[in-house]
């Protein structure tokens, strides 16, 4: 069985916003527009998760020893 490759943020929230759109025109029949809030949420949850794994991961540095380290901005 082939492993299914993970979309990437921009692919889901480009995903997420046409389903906005589709919702948005209020033209969407009951059950239907429950399935694609039901994604659109699962969308929404994958997007948050991704931007708190870019966050943390660029707010991390590289000290001289090779531990990592919190980056702070000194103002």
């Amino acid at each position: 069985m082939a492993k299914e490759k993970e979309s990437t943020f921009e692919e889901d929230l480009t995903n997420l916003e046409e389903i906005v759109k589709k919702l948005e025109t209020g033209e969407v029949p009951l059950d239907d527009a429950i399935k694609e809030f039901t994604k659109a949420m699962e969308l929404s949850k994958k997007c948050d998760t991704k931007l708190k794994s870019a966050e943390e991961a660029i707010t991390k540095l590289v000290n001289k020893e090779g531990n990592l380290e919190n980056f702070e901005v000194e103002e």
